[in-house]
């Protein structure tokens, strides 16, 4: 059987740290599935990651750093890759103690979205800076 885990961005914690805190016990009922022979994809979000990644950006292009000022797409994908590669490491590891010989791998998407859809004219997830008026 084909199953698919989601993970919120917002489980993921606010570090690097804190994220693999988290995926160490989040991956157990993953590599359960997989041991009893399930096929599983497993997908993340990602707003608080993203956000810190385009804030840190922001802030260190602002303060005359030789760092350029990275657009959100871009900041998005190194949010992708670094989670990914955490769970390959995390979900890996815990297969191999098991004795699985399974290779996860990552997959970095993207996806269009209609710029007319109802939900962008009352974000409710913002992703970077906040200004007063």
């Amino acid at each position: 059987m084909r199953v698919v885990v989601s993970i919120g961005g917002n489980a993921l914690g606010a570090t690097p740290e804190e994220q693999l805190s988290m995926l160490h016990e989040a991956m157990h009922p993953v590599a359960d599935l997989i041991a009893d022979g399930h096929t599983v994809a497993l997908v993340h979000g990602n707003g608080p990651q993203v956000g810190s990644v385009n804030l840190a950006m922001e802030y260190t292009h602002k303060a005359g750093q030789p760092v350029p000022n990275m657009p959100l797409p871009e900041c998005d994908a190194m949010t992708q890759g670094y989670i990914g590669y955490h769970i390959q490491n995390v979900l890996g590891e815990e297969l191999k103690t098991r004795g699985i010989d399974r290779k996860p791998a990552t997959v970095v998407t993207q996806v269009l979205v209609n710029e007319e859809d109802p939900a962008f004219r009352n974000p409710t997830k913002p992703i970077g800076s906040f200004y007063t008026r």
